[in-house]
């Protein structure tokens, strides 16, 4: 063993010195940050929120830049092309800049909302009166603590399901669903909801068709209930659902922490399909930083390794999030179309005219790259790609893009977005089962 001389032994020391309190110092910034996230309720007051419409190219492109280089505008709504809207709301402080460089270049843009905090404050008043009622129903939405412990209420009271764990959050939490069946050995028809964190319709809509393939007697819907053995997991994002409901409301991500001033990576562009090769940025505090790495956030991780363990099993894959009106399907990196782009199209065309028909919601339906724009590492395009599951769609939920309160939907609207929508999802299962899709697991 070679001898250290004493410079050498003092530079140990002093590196073991930096290291220890490197690591303490790692500690105290770590529970700091969880005591920030617990009393810091982020707000959006004299947040404005703009309609800006890009007349061309060049207009489009000064706004995709504003996109990638400002940390103090978020976008509620992307534009697809010139024409379509973008909705973004804008700080404070960002004002006198953001709308200089919009009348430097001619860009049309309307101001929605002067303060957008209003809107917020009013959900959150309803949602603590709501809390004393103490029931589960679509009238109102609700905390993961609610829907987990609803979960666990179904599993009780009804012999066809089965509490399903998918492993753990960042911070803990349970990937808590359920599996509904009637029988074994039935194709599989996985529901996903709640990977965004902001999009509330996503995990309502989801336990509200959970519900009904326990307890609705419409013929059609007890079909396809039992035709199936269904996987539902309300809210695979759970660490920043309850975020939204406790700090920020407009948060998207996960929670892992990225460097100093960043937290968390968009879970439905960290599946190792094409990861990070469209429609994904690399900067950690943007909304849709892909991660470091495919899988780098354990609630994707531990949902795919699930999702494994049913191959073969399953025949649909749906996730659900919000908001434009859209049914989308595979592929999101390439615009080049899927082997069964045909087959995806058509069904797509009827489970859309299937949804319209109660209460008149117009959907539009495509395959991602072209319907909506560039997205690599969805969670879809990896079920269809790597896992080989032909029948993958994504609903974007109500409202429509006309519409800026997408992610602050009226309760009132609960209701009707579930039953459209499983109106709409029974016609995707007929229209993919009669062709066939299913025979194999029949």
């Amino acid at each position: 063993m070679p001898v250290q001389s004493s410079g050498a032994s003092e530079r140990t020391n002093m590196q073991r010195n930096v290291a220890y309190f490197g690591t303490v110092l790692a500690v105290a910034l770590a529970f700091g940050a969880v005591a920030i996230e617990a009393a810091e309720v982020a707000r959006y007051d004299n947040y404005r929120l703009y309609l800006v419409t890009p007349q061309s190219e060049e207009q489009f492109e000064a706004i995709a830049s504003m996109a990638r280089a400002s940390d103090s505008l978020i976008f509620l709504e992307t534009a697809r092309k010139v024409g379509d809207r973008f909705d973004i709301i804008v700080a404070p402080h960002k004002l006198a800049d953001f709308t200089e460089a919009l009348e430097a270049d001619y860009i049309p843009h309307t101001v929605l909302d002067e303060n957008v905090q209003r809107s917020f404050d009013v959900e959150r008043s309803r949602l603590m009166n709501k809390r004393a009622k103490g029931v589960f129903d679509w009238t109102d939405y609700h905390t993961l603590e609610e829907i987990h412990a609803w979960l666990d209420k179904l599993a009780k009271e009804h012999r066809e399901v089965q509490l399903l764990d998918a492993g753990r959050s960042h911070q803990n939490r349970t990937l808590k669903g359920v599996k509904v069946s009637y029988g074994e050995g039935r194709p599989g028809v996985f529901l996903e909801g709640g990977i965004h964190a902001r999009e509330w319709i996503s995990p309502a809509t989801v336990t509200y068709i959970l519900n009904e393939l326990l307890t609705s007697q419409n013929p059609q819907v007890r079909a396809v209930a039992e035709k199936f053995d269904w996987y539902v997991f309300p809210n695979v994002n759970p660490d920043g659902y309850e975020y939204t409901f406790k700090v920020n409301r407009l948060w998207r991500k996960t929670r892992k922490q990225y460097g100093a001033f960043c937290f968390g990576a968009d879970p439905n562009r960290n599946w190792d399909f094409h990861w990070a090769e469209q429609g994904t940025s690399s900067n950690a505090c943007a909304d849709t930083y892909a991660g470091p790495k495919a899988f780098s956030e354990v609630e994707m991780k531990s949902l795919s390794s699930f999702v494994n363990s049913l191959k073969g099993k399953l025949g649909a894959y749906i996730a659900f999030h919000s908001y434009s009106q859209l049914l989308l399907f595979p592929y999101g990196h390439t615009g080049e179309h899927s082997p069964n782009h045909q087959d995806l199209n058509e069904i797509a065309e009827a489970t859309v005219k299937s949804l319209a028909k109660r209460y008149g919601t117009e959907y539009e339906y495509g395959n991602v790259y072209d319907a909506i724009y560039p997205a690599s590492g969805s969670s879809v395009d990896w079920s269809y790609g790597v896992q080989d599951v032909k029948i993958a769609y994504t609903y974007e939920l109500r409202p429509d893009s006309g519409a800026w309160n997408g992610f602050v939907l009226p309760p009132d609207q609960i209701v009707p977005t579930g039953e459209e929508t499983l109106d709409s999802l029974v016609t995707l299962l007929e229209e993919s089962s009669a062709r066939g899709y299913y025979n194999q697991k029949d």
